[in-house]
């Protein structure tokens, strides 16, 4: 692409592509690269030229598709670790239900003569059975939607267009691995106990829970509860995206561990809750309290799921609302300027249209504002990553305008080969003051630009801002986007500007703050794609809870029969199974917002400096009501369903 006339660019290309006869592209490139070379020795600098052959091609011609494709590792690295841990701790509960209704069968093979490892590769088998059903159709949705989620990210800005989405069998392979591994430890575990019991002991523990849970699985859940507490404290070191995702990721850990912890806690809490019931309790609630307190671990699974749900919901929505509050909070704060003047409809602003603004009667400052985007290349764990970053283009007289908070350095430096950056990029990345950062422009352009300011508002106005002087001839049309107008704060000011405008075809006139809105409509791409992610995640939580709700209820078939033999009334065994549900709702909607607290807490702390997110109340009664009313209709329906069967029918059947 050739510079424009009489632009900044005129006589200068991007590219200069070769076409080579036969097999003889190395050996052309090679001549080339040699020809540089002298050229670069004869010359005081070296001429920054890149000669790319093959598929490297594409990484010079587009180099955002290098930035995109670190950009899909760390997304994809992201969404798969959650998702293998929801879908990991979900297939052990599942698995843990349906072994748990053949208890009984194991025990009886193992009374005659089966070994433990054969009953747990019995398990194992058929689990991985039901996997591989599910595997196919699963698999062949995924590479039908894989096209719709690159139409989701390339519409966000995620991606770009250039990029195509490329297709293998590596998506499929890692899935087999991950779900057949998750199968096998799951099914495994799930009968590890009775596979280990004498027979004898099996038969007769096949019928009831084991009365103490695990000390060690209780131990490692409060171990878990510590660790994701630890982790929780990301958002005060690391006031980014990134550091407000660990909000989520810790409260699925600590989920994850109260899951482990659950059946000690629910068998304490429960069996205080049973002594102190008063004598005139209804033979319901009795009844009720004592099943949670001898099963345990059954109500303890069924519990913890559907705290992850609550705890899911709650960390991952209040970590995008609470960063966008902060990132508003940020522009707010650091904008001096009242109003705004830019021309969108004729791809930047006209010349001579910041000095009519200065000459305005009532204007004090008047700054041109742009923003492109950089590349920046750091190694990270050893391995070279490219990042694509949102860059400011700003000139000395900034800080007039613009407030960054800056804490070592001074934006009156920002002339020529100079950036700016934010605290958390100059940690993480050793670009402090003074010290010399390798970016790659817009254009592709290789610059190693020193660094003469640190900011502390990164969230609101990015990561890296570029020097005018560097940025020059380096962007798309070559003008300035917006000029950032701080005026006497009269009306009269207000009025020439408005004049100015209307007289110049194509300005516009805005007050300068008003992006700052915090709607959904103006979030950033990520909150997006983190959004489908929740949608997508809660769906199968939710459907996976319904379900391992109903199969318990349902392996409960028996204890209804008996309980109806005894004397107990269908209406009577109905509100029984209404009580349990209620404290099964009512554990989760208790341990849920604790366990999302203390994260949350120092979200809140971290990014908006109070201990608690930003965010819509609503969200909290609206999950509260979709727990209450999935732990109802899944022990309701199930329950009615059991009483329609003679008691007699269904203790034979189950015999």
């Amino acid at each position: 692409m050739a510079g424009r006339d009489g632009g900044p660019r005129a006589g200068t290309v991007d590219l200069i592509g070769l076409r080579t006869e036969g097999r003889a592209a190395d050996a052309v490139a090679a001549d080339v690269r040699d020809v540089l070379r002298e050229q670069s020795t004869d010359r005081p600098h070296d001429t920054g030229l890149v000669v790319a052959t093959g598929a490297d091609r594409g990484d010079v011609a587009a180099p955002d598709a290098v930035a995109a494709r670190s950009l899909l590792t760390l997304l994809a690295a992201s969404l798969s670790g959650i998702i293998v841990l929801i879908t990991g701790f979900v297939l052990a509960g599942a698995l843990g239900v349906s072994i748990a209704g053949q208890r009984r069968e194991l025990a009886l093979m193992r009374a005659v003569g089966a070994t433990p490892r054969q009953i747990r590769r019995l398990a194992a088998a058929e689990a991985s059975v039901v996997a591989a059903v599910a595997l196919v159709p699963g698999v062949a949705l995924g590479y039908l939607l894989a096209g719709q989620f690159r139409h989701l990210l390339v519409g966000h800005g995620l991606l770009p267009e250039a990029l195509p989405l490329s297709f293998g069998p590596l998506p499929a392979l890692a899935t087999l691995l991950l779900l057949g591994l998750a199968v096998q430890v799951s099914a495994r575990s799930a009968a590890w106990r009775t596979s280990r019991m004498p027979a004898t002991e099996a038969v007769a523990e096949s019928r009831s829970e084991p009365r103490k849970p695990s000390r060690i699985r209780t131990r490692f859940g409060l171990l878990l509860v510590v660790l994701a507490t630890t982790l929780s404290v990301t958002p005060l070191l690391a006031r980014t995206a990134l550091g407000a995702s660990t909000t989520s990721l810790a409260g699925i850990i600590a989920a994850i561990g109260l899951a482990m912890a659950g059946p000690a806690l629910i068998r304490g809490v429960s069996g205080a809750l049973a002594r102190r019931l008063p004598s005139r309790v209804s033979p319901a609630t009795w009844l009720a309290v004592s099943n949670v307190h001898g099963y345990a671990i059954r109500f303890a699974g069924v519990v913890s799921t559907l705290a992850m749900a609550v705890v899911f919901v709650l960390t991952y929505t209040f970590a995008q609302t609470t960063l966008m509050t902060a990132t508003a909070n940020d522009v707010r704060a650091g904008t001096l300027a009242q109003e705004r003047m830019s021309a969108p409809g004729l791809g930047g602003l006209p010349g001579g249209t910041l000095a009519a603004v200065r000459d305005t009667p009532g204007v004090r400052a008047a700054v041109p504002v742009s923003s492109t985007t950089a590349l920046w290349s750091y190694e990270q764990l050893g391995d070279p990553v490219v990042e694509s970053a949102s860059a400011m283009i700003l000139t000395p007289e900034a800080p007039e305008v613009i407030d960054l908070g800056v804490r070592s350095g001074g934006l009156d430096e920002l002339t020529g080969d100079t950036i700016a950056v934010g605290s958390d990029v100059a940690r993480s990345r050793n670009a402090e003051v003074g010290r010399r950062v390798h970016l790659t422009l817009g254009d592709g352009t290789r610059v190693n630009p020193r660094v003469v300011a640190v900011y502390d508002r990164s969230l609101g106005f990015g990561p890296v801002v570029l020097s005018h002087d560097l940025a020059s001839g380096h962007t798309t049309g070559g003008l300035d986007q917006d000029i950032l107008i701080r005026t006497d704060n009269t009306a009269a000011a207000l009025h020439h500007l408005d004049a100015l405008t209307a007289s110049r075809p194509g300005l516009t006139l805005a007050p300068a703050d008003a992006t700052t809105s915090a709607g959904l409509s103006d979030a950033p791409p990520e909150v997006w794609v983190n959004l489908a992610t929740i949608v997508v995640l809660l769906g199968y939580l939710l459907l996976s809870i319904a379900n391992k709700l109903v199969a318990t209820t349902a392996q409960r078939r028996d204890e209804i029969a008996a309980l109806r033999l005894g004397g107990t009334t269908p209406r009577q065994i109905r509100a029984m199974m209404r009580r349990e549900a209620a404290m099964l709702g009512a554990g989760a909607l208790v341990l849920g917002p604790a366990l999302s607290a203390i994260p949350l807490a120092l979200l809140g702390t971290g990014f908006l400096h109070r201990p608690w997110p930003a965010g819509p109340v609503w969200v909290v009664p609206a999950i509260a009501l979709t727990v209450a009313g999935i732990a109802f209709l899944a022990i309701e329906l199930p329950t009615r369903h059991s009483l329609r069967i003679p008691p007699a029918h269904a203790l034979g059947d189950h015999a």
